[in-house]
């Protein structure tokens, strides 16, 4: 038995989590989201993007079959709607949940003008007020603000390291005081937003933040390129982190590179793999 972290949030991994249907394959796994019945999403460069699993590994169904095409962020709502952004086709699906297409933001295929939306965006996030922020990163140095009708309200960003540049804005989510937090990946740090742009404060000290998740506890987990997985308390005071830096092909190691993480309602742990084939893996919280 392999256990990660420490104090409250030690983790058991659980080896061999997801099972697939006979000859399919999972590619890079750029994301993975939870929704309220704790079904998983795994989000997936493969011929089926995005695969439904129950919490203990069973195969349940998959979605947007020939509509998503280059996964990369995902974000799933309180009305347990899903919604993925792809890369390089500079759009963001929005699903509802029976995974019918509601809205598409972006135009698909069609690179946006230097600064302008998409130009291989990331991933986004949505606040209380129901707006969407979409963080346009490989291509761009921005965070884009949508209504929830897909109207854009306004963008903000450009390329450095001082306060509100970025070096790829790789993630952004929302916390309960409405602050926007953006993994900005390249500068190795974590920028705090307000809902209209204005610099806030950062946090230092990541390597390489890819992505990062929220639980209704104020718990804040960040998946991190460079083999690790640190877990911080919202006012920033690292509980733990494990990972060794290496690409090591063992539990609780990371072969490929931390890129989507998320937890489901009893505090367990899913860190998903870009730069290899299939890695997904599930921590189980020790009580």
């Amino acid at each position: 038995m392999k256990l990660v972290g420490s104090g409250a949030f030690t983790y058991e991994v659980q080896e061999g989590w997801g099972r697939l249907p006979a000859g399919w394959k999972l590619g890079w796994i750029a994301a993975v989201a939870v929704d309220s019945q704790d079904r998983v999403f795994v989000y997936s460069r493969s011929e089926h993007p995005l695969i439904l699993f129950d919490r203990e590994g069973n195969f349940l169904t998959t979605w947007g079959d020939g509509i998503l095409e280059d996964a990369h962020g995902i974000w799933i709502d309180e009305k347990d709607q899903v919604y993925c952004v792809e890369r390089e086709t500079h759009c963001m699906r929005k699903f509802n949940s029976q995974g019918e297409l509601l809205l598409t933001i972006g135009n698909p295929h069609q690179q946006g003008a230097e600064g302008e939306p998409f130009n291989l965006p990331t991933d986004l996030a949505i606040d209380a007020q129901g707006d969407l922020y979409i963080s346009d990163g490989y291509g761009n140095a921005r965070i884009h603000k949508y209504s929830p009708t897909g109207q854009r309200l306004k963008s903000w960003g450009k390329p450095g390291t001082g306060p509100g540049e970025f070096d790829l804005p790789h993630c952004v989510r929302v916390d309960r005081h409405n602050r926007l937090l953006v993994a900005d990946r390249t500068n190795n740090r974590i920028q705090f937003f307000d809902t209209e742009g204005n610099y806030l404060m950062e946090w230092g000290g990541f390597h390489q933040p890819d992505t990062i998740f929220i639980d209704k506890d104020d718990i804040i987990y960040v998946a991190e390129l460079e083999q690790r997985v640190s877990i911080l308390t919202l006012e920033g005071e690292r509980l733990t982190q494990w990972g060794s830096g290496q690409r090591l092909d063992l539990p609780g190691e990371f072969l490929g590179c931390p890129h989507g993480i998320w937890a489901d309602s009893r505090g367990d742990l899913y860190v998903s793999e870009v730069q290899t084939d299939g890695r997904l893996q599930k921590f189980v919280r020790r009580r």
